[in-house]
C-alpha cells in the first residue's frame, strides 16, 4: 500500500482527538460489511441510539470498551467481541484513563464509511459544534441521512420526517454534493486535507 492510499484509510478528528481507520471497505467487501479500528480517547462515545438497517460487531483490542446495549452493561477486554443487533439501543465509550483501541463490523455496510468521513472532515473544517455535531442543520441532516441512526427519546417517525425534509431541502441546494465531493471522493492525502472549506448555505 502507497502512502497516499494508506493516509485516505485513517482519519481523525481533531476536535475530540480519535481517529478511525477503514480496514475494509464497502466496495472491497462488495457492500457486505464495512470493517474499521477505532481509537477513542478518555470520556469518548456516542449517545444511546439504535440502527434500523444494519447491525455492529464490536472487538476490544488495547483497553477495555465500555458498551451498553438493550439495558445490559457490557466491559470487553482486550480479545473480547460483542454484538449490537439490528434495532437494538446501545452506545460505546472509553471510562478508562487513556486511549482505548477497538475494531467495529458494520452489516451491511450501507453508507457507513461516507458518514464517517463527512462528519470528521466537518470536523477537521470547524464546521462542528461542542457537541461534536455540525452547526449547519442542512449538513446534519445529510450526515444523518447516511448514518442511519436514531437517537432514544423522539419517534422514529418524527426524526425521519422532520431531516428526511431538511435532507431533500440540502440535496436541492447541493449541500449532499458538496459534502460528497469535499469527504468522500479518493483523492492523494487524507480526505478533505488540502482544500479550504467553501461556505455550504442552509444553517
Amino acid at each position: 500500500m502507497t502512502a497516499a492510499a494508506a493516509a485516505q484509510r485513517t482519519i481523525h478528528n481533531p476536535q475530540i482527538g480519535d481517529a478511525v481507520t477503514f480496514l475494509t471497505t464497502a466496495q472491497e467487501s462488495g457492500g457486505a460489511y464495512e470493517w474499521v479500528e477505532v481509537r477513542l480517547q478518555p470520556g469518548g462515545g456516542t449517545p444511546l441510539h439504535y440502527h434500523t438497517t444494519f447491525e455492529e460487531e464490536f472487538e476490544a483490542l488495547d483497553g477495555r470498551l465500555s458498551l451498553d446495549c438493550d439495558g445490559k452493561t457490557l466491559l470487553l477486554t482486550p480479545g473480547q467481541k460483542a454484538v449490537a443487533p439490528l434495532g437494538s439501543k446501545h452506545r460505546f465509550y472509553n471510562q478508562e484513563k487513556t486511549e482505548i483501541v477497538f475494531r467495529v463490523k458494520v452489516v451491511p455496510a450501507r453508507s457507513f464509511e461516507k458518514f464517517l468521513r463527512m462528519q470528521y472532515g466537518l470536523a477537521r473544517d470547524g464546521r462542528t459544534g461542542a457537541n461534536s455535531m455540525p452547526k449547519s442543520m442542512l449538513e446534519l441532516a445529510v450526515v444523518i441521512r447516511m448514518g442511519e441512526s436514531y437517537l432514544i427519546g423522539p419517534p422514529v417517525w418524527l426524526q425521519k420526517g422532520m431531516f428526511g425534509l431538511l435532507y431533500r431541502i440540502a440535496r436541492w441546494r447541493g449541500v449532499e454534493r458538496r459534502l460528497l465531493a469535499l469527504y468522500c471522493t479518493e483523492t492523494p492525502g487524507e480526505i478533505g486535507a488540502g482544500e479550504p472549506y467553501v461556505g455550504i448555505s442552509g444553517r
